[in-house]
């Protein structure tokens, strides 16, 4: 898939023009499929939690795509649910809802993927899943990480400040 940025003017109602800014262009992104072009992780979305998640993945499969070579049961593995497969997400600790989250966001083949806060409830051996996922898998696709802590967004090439930003 090819984006490119295109320069563009918005306009303020009240105070006139606010100047350039970037607006990616990508193949046919209709408001119909946009969801279909970004993957999200963050730990106040909710989870059925009446699945398991071998049947949380299938049914997240139907609406997107898995990234290449993947499977539920090796993402699952990956991620150290294996042993939880058929387990309720209802009885997963904070930590393990946090590790589908992300496996769901980052094992998704999308072009954007927005993670926000990504290592809340992880341990420590999960904040190293983490890197390696990103790492892995995340190395072609535009990646948006918001949190306070470098930890999350040490891997960035650019980070954006909003104290840096406000008046």
């Amino acid at each position: 898939m090819k984006y490119e940025a295109q320069s563009s003017k918005n306009e303020d109602l009240e105070s006139g023009s606010r100047g350039p800014s970037s607006v990616v262009r990508g193949p046919r992104s209709t408001n119909n499929n946009v969801f279909q072009q970004i993957s999200i992780a963050a730990p106040y979305l909710e989870l059925v939690e009446e699945m398991t998640a071998n049947e949380f993945l299938g049914f997240h499969t139907r609406f997107k795509p898995l990234v290449h070579g993947q499977s539920i049961e090796s993402i699952l593995k990956e991620v150290g649910l294996e042993q939880a497969i058929h387990k309720q997400i209802r009885y997963y600790s904070s930590g393990m809802k946090q590790r589908i989250k992300l496996a769901q966001a980052v094992y998704s083949d999308t072009p954007v993927v927005l993670l926000d806060e990504p290592c809340t409830n992880l341990d420590e051996e999960g904040v190293i899943l983490y890197h390696r996922m990103v790492r892995e898998y995340c190395s072609n696709r535009l990646v948006i990480v918001s949190s306070n802590d470098e930890v999350e967004y040490r891997f960035c090439n650019r980070c954006i400040l909003i104290t840096d930003h406000k008046k």
